[in-house]
């Protein structure tokens, strides 16, 4: 299987007024196996399991999240 490069960031682009070509990119910090450590700032979080939906996966997010934007990260 292809090896996957994940990219870490340390402060979000709008966080100090850097843009994503100012910030410095760490290397992936391993946690154990293919685990790797990744750290974010959001302001709110939900956690829940993918359900299936025709060849791909779905989860529904609140109303109120509509039109923001998001990231996903598979825990397990």
């Amino acid at each position: 299987m292809a090896e996957r490069q994940i990219l870490c960031r340390n402060t979000p682009s709008d966080a100090y007024g850097k843009g994503p070509e100012d910030t410095d990119i760490d290397p992936p910090k391993t946690v154990s196996g293919n685990q790797a450590k990744i750290q974010i700032f959001g302001k709110e979080m939900i956690e829940k399991r993918v359900k299936a939906s025709a060849n791909s996966g779905r989860v529904y997010l609140p109303p109120d999240w509509i039109g923001h934007k998001v990231k996903i990260i598979r825990i397990d």
